[in-house]
């Protein structure tokens, strides 16, 4: 089993802001693949694809963002899933916008929600997908103004296009693709 997280805030209020990227990269998953988001365990929403050990889940913490890992550890707990089977999928500031980039292991960077998580799994030992939102012409607005701030309308087929491609990602990632493979078709493509 497999397990495939997208990162952000629950509330109705944050549904279209840059912090819900990885949520907007589930959804873009879940929709491609037919299935719903309709079982809650762990504090997180899940859908799942597949059955048996080619099981997929996908989930996205009701925890809000801060407090990801408690959902991430649990799953994993619950549904006994390594490390190396689990991959996550959230917004990133340092990256420039239409831009994803995976990589297997790592630190949280300036991420809280990936800090969380990296503390409550004890490593940053599992594969990540990040979506860039880089803007410079943003770049005097405050992170924390900028990341709950709506997804502008003339960027919004950016992030529809970006949020499909990181989902596909980790959709590879989850199907077995090699990291090496997944970085030379994915790091530095703008959708």
């Amino acid at each position: 089993m497999k397990l495939i997280v997208g990162l952000g805030n629950p509330d109705r209020e944050y549904l279209n802001t840059y912090h819900n990227l990885g949520f907007m990269s589930v959804d873009a998953l879940a929709q491609k693949l037919g299935v719903q988001f309709n079982k809650e365990k762990c504090n997180a929403l899940i859908a799942e694809y597949g059955r048996g050990q080619d099981k997929i889940l996908i989930a996205k913490p009701l925890t809000y963002m801060n407090l990801s890992g408690q959902a991430v550890s649990g799953l994993s707990s619950y549904f006994k899933i390594p490390l190396s089977d689990i991959v996550v999928i959230y917004d990133d500031i340092d990256l420039e916008k239409g831009k994803i980039r995976f990589r297997a292991n790592g630190s949280a960077g300036t991420h809280n929600g990936m800090r969380n998580i990296i503390k409550e799994l004890g490593c940053g030992d599992f594969a990540r997908v990040r979506v860039g939102f880089k803007d410079q012409t943003k770049a005097s607005v405050p992170l924390i103004n900028l990341v709950l701030s709506a997804i502008s309308s003339q960027d919004s087929e950016i992030f529809r296009a970006t949020t499909a491609l990181a989902g596909e990602c980790a959709l590879d990632y989850a199907n077995g693709k090699s990291s090496d493979y997944l970085m030379q078709k994915y790091n530095g493509k703008k959708s």
